[in-house]
């Protein structure tokens, strides 16, 4: 057991880093999918698209800062192609982004040249700002943890604010909004893109952590951005917009340290998704499991 608890002890710094830079993509599958009420497959093809981009420019000789915004923007390019496709071909929310997401795998060979690019030579915005203190884990966690933390100000900020209560109000029920002078339409396809971009943020961030761009990056992310997503809801509830934008941080922290713990124990990598689906079928079980204890002692109190 002591075995167990020092493995699973010395892999807490890996966990963070990699769950902080998961956690954009786990905004990106929240905002639209409760926001604006459009669940979206896009992420899925955005993460390993601001990878490959972010990859192919840094092993260009492209500074990193740049890669990484061109990364975004390729990413919010391709989350507005998708609000566009539902908007104006009247495609289902899933088949749109799954339609976009089938092209990006093709575009993201196209922008490499190959499957996959190693970038352990190049300079990367850990090295250009912590110099050759970047390969330890915690100065990766204290880099992205700085960005995560920018990105849920700005978006608690903007939320707060009359465009971003626009948004909101799109999402609760675009008739209404319509109604009052709102266009449903731009509002989507920003925040569906904005929702991309930050999906390929998280994987231009990716590759520069793990060394290489891989076509294959973002194979099952999307599962993992949900599950995360569900138990960070658990936690943190979604009473208010904050709980709402913390809840994807939270379970990405808790999500990555479950997998942890479970391959500390032994467990195979195959097991992984059973155990994952479990834990999430726990966390949703909870609340009605508690209801109907209430139920029962309800009864109970009639009877009497």
């Amino acid at each position: 057991m002591l075995d167990v608890f020092n493995s699973f002890y010395g892999l807490i710094p890996v966990t963070i880093a990699q769950s902080l830079i998961v956690s954009f993509v786990v905004l990106g599958v929240m905002l639209p999918f409760r926001i604006l009420n459009f669940p979206d497959l896009t992420s899925e093809g955005a993460f390993p698209l601001g990878g490959c981009v972010c990859g192919t420019l840094i092993a260009a000789g492209v500074n990193p800062f740049l890669a990484v915004f061109i990364a975004l923007l390729c990413g919010f390019a391709a989350g507005c192609t998708t609000a566009f496709i539902h908007l104006r071909f009247k495609i289902n929310t899933l088949l749109a982004g799954i339609l976009v997401m089938t092209m990006l795998y093709s575009i993201n060979l196209r922008i490499m040249g190959r499957t996959n690019i190693p970038l352990f030579t190049y300079d990367t915005t850990f090295t250009l700002l912590a110099g050759p203190a970047a390969n330890f884990a915690w100065v990766k966690i204290a880099i992205v943890g700085v960005l995560v933390a920018l990105v849920v100000a700005a978006m608690l900020y903007f939320f707060m604010s009359e465009k971003g209560t626009s948004m909101r109000a799109v999402g609760a029920s675009p008739d209404m909004a319509e109604a009052q002078g709102i266009n449903v339409s731009t509002a989507t396809i920003i925040g569906v893109g904005v929702a991309s971009a930050l999906s390929a943020t998280g994987g231009s961030i990716m590759v520069q952590t793990q060394g290489f761009a891989d076509v294959n990056m973002g194979f099952g992310i999307l599962i993992n951005g949900l599950a995360a997503l569900i138990i960070g809801e658990a936690i943190t509830g979604r009473q208010t917009i904050l709980r709402q934008i913390l809840a994807p941080i939270v379970g990405s922290l808790v999500y990555y340290q479950l997998i942890s713990f479970c391959l500390t124990l032994g467990l195979a990598p195959a097991d992984l998704k059973f155990a994952t689906g479990a834990f999430v079928l726990l966390m949703l079980a909870l609340p009605n499991l508690r209801k109907s204890g209430g139920g029962n002692q309800m009864r109970e109190k009639i009877r009497e």
